[in-house]
């Protein structure tokens, strides 16, 4: 059982994707958006070492909005 502790997985979600012109992404600078071919509603993919192992969804608790 210990050496089960010892082997690490990368954990990736995807939330979408986009395809973008190199020259595009070279330009890109700090705060830039990238508009992605997904929603808000659909369903994430979670990858473990880049392949795909299970669907999720986003789920945002309490309120991420800036005080006034």
């Amino acid at each position: 059982m210990s050496s089960l502790n010892d082997v690490k997985v990368q954990i990736s979600v995807v939330l979408g994707r986009s395809v973008i012109p190199m020259h595009q992404l070279l330009r890109m600078g700090r705060g830039a958006v990238i508009e992605l071919d997904s929603h808000q509603d659909e369903p994430v993919t979670i990858l473990a070492n880049n392949r795909a192992i299970a669907k999720g969804e986003i789920v945002i608790e309490g309120d991420a909005s800036p005080s006034a």
